[in-house]
């Protein structure tokens, strides 16, 4: 009997950085003789919002969520001994991805590569930074353009690279049903490919590689069946779109092209060894269907939602990747569903209620538009609350959360690390040191000359590539090339998408008795209570804000939200100006240690240290006794579900600091 052919495996990738580019290029380098396949880098937070390590704005975030890249320096010490020419390199980044993909390609370069050899993929899809993740800098319309000269330069320079990634993952954290996610990745899809056509920079004939090098990054669910038919809608979808606006003949060119990292949304810190399970369930909806299986994966660890994965954990999760590819049989066969009655019908409802979506944000004038007055926020944040509340009732149940919490002790969450990497604290004083140490040894009339020029192309509308990839080897910093078109272009904030109508749980009995209770607790303070909901630091994801001010506004609170990206010093004096009664803040980037200091610190300095103040975010336990060593009067983490509960805790801290008696609301 003759063994079957099998089909070529995806990309196997793990998404890491961290501390430092020397740290993380030992990690990348034991990773592939693990038998990776591609790298995926995780940048951190200032490099993702354009500040260099030092910047005010970049305390606590440095080396945290990913790997700090201020400067070519950086860059080359990233990719020691990794030759750029031969691999296939990932870098999740949209604000600054011109200014990173300038590095990489100056990079490869000095290594003795050229541009045309270079395979990988950046993420820069900018318009769902507006909706989920917060790493925005500029409005939409100038950050639109520094996409569309990405993709122009990469299709007539680097023709092998994905200048895009559109991604509809964090559409899916941010709350997006599986309709949401094809309507607005679709959407954001079309504003792209048309602003590169209006553009002039590629013409007719040539924009058959534009449509070819538009790849996305997906999310995959527990509903594995689902996801599979929404990985098939999206094909379908795709293949017409490409062919009837932008005239695409070749299927090759149209091909629906995809990465994808498996759900992070759905780990829980509560029982975490589930996530496991999770993790090879939700892989299968991006690899059972062969028709719409992913060509690079790459898996989060089963510890993500506790903290920072350590090594063993990322391997785990190669691992999981390579059982599938090469022990099993799933290679060996064509597509097993096709011909079935069940998915052709799930993938025609996913069709028509995506294609209905669009048809609703063409009529705004396209995604930018439906961005810049709230409405996809609005969508989201509507279909995230529906969720949340339904986790909360109990109607969608997520085992060791809200049903079979019973559980023995994990041995995974032993020992004195509890499970998780923490990052040195010494790493954002040595990158500091480094990047001092850089800039003294660089030419400053070269680096004028290259910000200069960078300017100039800025303004009068050049593609930003080739001047970027000058200040790369000029040695510009991130923070400088960030600065420069800050100048010209401006900074923006985003719409928060709170402003939605209460849901049938804000009319339930207990809401109600809770609202009372606030009600006749305002009246004895003398005035309305009100809380103000701060993301201090860098992190922009707002899931978690988002649904404490929504919830809060439903049981009668006032709410003071202005969205993500706050100093501490806006944050004291928002809480001096409005006169709140409680501060809620939120972190999830691993900086809450320092945070706190530092919002502490400016309340005292407006008189008030004695507004009781409550966290939430992912944090260990061990650092929740610290927080609340510090003065902090409750920290609250994604085990915390019961969103009443919590409305109930905050109030009665209320009533303590003003010297009430505790309520209880059954």
């Amino acid at each position: 009997m003759s063994t079957p052919k099998r089909d070529k495996p995806w990309l196997m990738r793990t998404y890491s950085g961290h501390s430092s580019a020397k740290a993380s290029n030992e990690l990348y380098r034991t990773n592939l003789s693990k038998g990776q396949t591609g790298l995926s880098v995780a940048f951190d937070l200032p490099t993702q919002t354009g500040y260099d390590s030092d910047h005010p704005l970049a305390r606590g975030e440095v080396g945290k969520v990913g790997v700090p890249i201020g400067n070519i320096g950086d860059m080359q010490a990233l990719f020691d001994q990794i030759p750029l020419g031969q691999m296939n390199t990932s870098m999740t980044i949209n604000a600054t991805a011109a200014w990173l993909l300038a590095l990489y390609v100056a990079v490869a370069e000095r290594q003795g590569a050229s541009p045309a050899q270079l395979q990988g993929t950046t993420q820069n899809d900018i318009l769902k930074e507006y909706l989920s993740r917060g790493t925005y800098i500029f409005p939409p319309a100038p950050s639109v353009r520094l996409t569309t000269d990405i993709i122009a330069y990469t299709v007539k320079n680097i023709p092998k690279w994905n200048p895009t990634n559109i991604c509809s993952y964090h559409l899916q954290e941010a709350g997006a049903t599986p309709t949401q996610e094809l309507a607005y990745a679709l959407s954001t899809a079309i504003a792209v490919m048309d602003a590169v056509r209006d553009s002039g920079q590629i013409g007719a004939d040539g924009f058959e590689q534009v449509v070819g090098r538009i790849s996305f990054f997906v999310n995959a669910g527990i509903r594995f069946i689902e996801e599979t038919c929404k990985l098939r809608a999206f094909g379908e979808m795709w293949d017409k779109l490409t062919q009837e606006r932008y005239g695409a003949q070749s299927e090759e060119m149209r091909r629906f092209r995809y990465g994808v990292q498996v759900n992070s949304l759905g780990l829980t810190e509560a029982q975490p060894e589930n996530n496991v399970q999770r993790i090879v369930l939700e892989m299968l909806g991006v690899s059972l269907s062969k028709r719409a299986r992913a060509r690079a994966i790459q898996l989060p660890a089963w510890n993500e939602a506790l903290g920072l994965p350590r090594p063993w954990d990322q391997q785990w999760a190669l691992r999981m990747q390579q059982v599938l590819a090469f022990e099993t049989d799933l290679l060996e066969y064509g597509d097993i569903f096709d011909g079935s009655p069940v998915i052709a019908a799930k993938v025609k409802a996913l069709v028509d209620g995506a294609t209905a979506e669009m048809a609703r944000v063409q009529e705004q004038g396209g995604m930018v538009q439906a961005i810049e007055s709230g409405y996809v926020k609005r969508q989201l944040v509507t279909s995230h609350t529906e969720r949340m509340r339904a986790i909360e009732r109990g109607d969608l149940k997520i085992i060791g959360l809200n049903c079979y919490q019973e559980t023995e002790q994990s041995p995974l969450t032993g020992g004195v690390d509890s499970g998780i990497m923490k990052v040195d604290p010494r790493a954002e004083r040595e990158q500091i040191e480094r990047l001092n140490a850089f800039r003294a040894q660089r030419n400053t009339a070269e680096v004028k000359a290259a910000l200069a020029t960078l300017a100039e192309t800025a303004r009068g509308g050049s593609n930003i590539m080739p001047a970027s990839i000058l200040c790369a080897h000029a040695g510009v910093t991130t923070g400088e090339w960030s600065q420069t078109l800050r100048d010209i272009f401006g900074e923006y904030r985003a719409p928060t998408g709170i402003d939605i109508p209460a849901n049938d749980d804000a009319r339930s009995a207990r809401a109600v008795a809770i609202r009372t209770q606030v009600n006749q607790t305002g009246e004895e303070v003398g005035r309305p209570l009100r809380l103000l909901i701060g993301k201090p630091g860098l992190d922009g994801h707002s899931n978690g804000a988002e649904q404490i001010a929504v919830k809060g506004r439903d049981v009668g609170f006032e709410i003071v939200y202005e969205g993500i990206r706050l100093t501490p010093e806006q944050i004291a004096k928002a809480a001096l100006e409005e006169g709140v009664h409680l501060i809620g803040l939120s972190v999830l980037s691993g900086s809450h240690i320092e945070m706190v200091d530092d919002v502490f610190n400016q309340l005292g300095k407006v008189g008030l240290k004695d507004v009781p103040v409550v966290i939430g975010g992912i944090i260990p336990e061990s650092d929740a006794k610290l927080l609340k060593e510090r003065g902090i009067a409750a920290v609250y983490t994604p085990k915390d579900i019961d969103m009443n509960g919590i409305m109930v805790d905050i109030l009665n801290l209320i009533r303590k600091a003003n010297e009430l008696k505790p309520v209880a609301v059954v």
